[in-house]
């Protein structure tokens, strides 16, 4: 095996790469879905990296995504995965360990990832890296069609406003825990041209926000000011992403295991816990 750059590889050849290691994933994506993917998640391909074998085919890769994260210059693993046919070689961790000092030099403090805690083998992998647990996350899944369309009373104090991922101000407020790598204010505007969201006001008062994907379905964000809550500011935002989004499911991903105001919210809208998450962090 041959581990290299991914500086050069054509698009297709690595979406190809991708659609064969997540074949029997529970997920997957098109190509435009791939892209929307890498963009918002900040993906580098000068400082992500492959094995090939002998016939110059991927067999492994590892896609890094680069930026921020609580103020230190940071490495996210936007998707590692490995053909059926390389499982059980320890290419990913081959992988990364190449990739390491790579990082090290371009100024890279730490990595970062999140792991399916039911993945117990790549959790072992990662544990025995070095990585550490910095918080768990919980992920919902509701189908769009079961949401009902926003239609606000005239009596309502509340009106909806379209908003966008601009970077003047504070992106994303109201919220009870800090957002993982990709819905951090950094990914949402890293993808604005693929984000949609709205602003909830009382007045000229902005007293909630939504931030979510039209094409996949995923919601970045959503928080409303404590003084507003349960008086369905939060159910108003949701309805209207809903009527924008074209997916046929909702998805809301690593929100914290700790807040209860998030999942209880989720689930009195009827979202399925579908399943939880480790974030793993490794200082360079």
């Amino acid at each position: 095996m041959t581990i290299k750059s991914l500086e050069n590889c054509p698009f297709d050849t690595l979406f190809e790469a991708f659609s064969a290691a997540f074949s029997d994933y529970n997920r997957q994506w098109d190509a435009a879905q791939l892209r929307a993917m890498l963009a918002r998640r900040g993906f580098d391909p000068a400082l992500s990296f492959a094995a090939y074998d002998d016939t110059s085919r991927i067999a492994a890769f590892t896609l890094n995504g680069i930026g921020s994260f609580n103020g230190r210059r940071t490495a996210y693993d936007t998707g590692t995965g490995t053909r059926q046919a390389y499982r059980g070689r320890g290419l990913a961790a081959e992988i990364f360990r190449h990739a390491l000092p790579r990082l090290a030099r371009y100024g890279i403090r730490q990595y970062l990832l999140e792991v399916l805690q039911e993945n117990k083998a790549a959790v072992s992998v990662y544990r025995g890296l070095g990585f550490e647990v910095s918080r768990e996350f919980d992920y919902f899944v509701r189908p769009n069609s079961e949401i009902t369309g926003c239609d606000l009373p005239r009596t309502s104090p509340f009106r909806l406003v379209p908003t966008a991922a601009a970077p003047d101000g504070e992106l994303l407020p109201f919220g009870d825990f800090r957002p993982s790598w990709q819905n951090s204010a950094e990914s949402i505007l890293r993808a604005a041209k693929q984000i949609a969201g709205y602003d909830l006001r009382c007045g000229e008062r902005t007293i909630g926000r939504i931030f979510f994907e039209p094409a996949s379905g995923d919601i970045a964000w959503i928080a409303v000011d404590r003084e507003f809550r349960r008086q369905g500011a939060a159910t108003l935002l949701l309805q209207a992403a809903a009527g924008a989004i074209r997916s046929d499911s909702i998805r809301v991903v690593n929100t914290e295991c700790s807040c209860d105001s998030i999942r209880e919210f989720l689930k009195s809208n009827g979202f399925i816990h579908s399943g939880k998450q480790f974030e793993m962090i490794l200082g360079i």
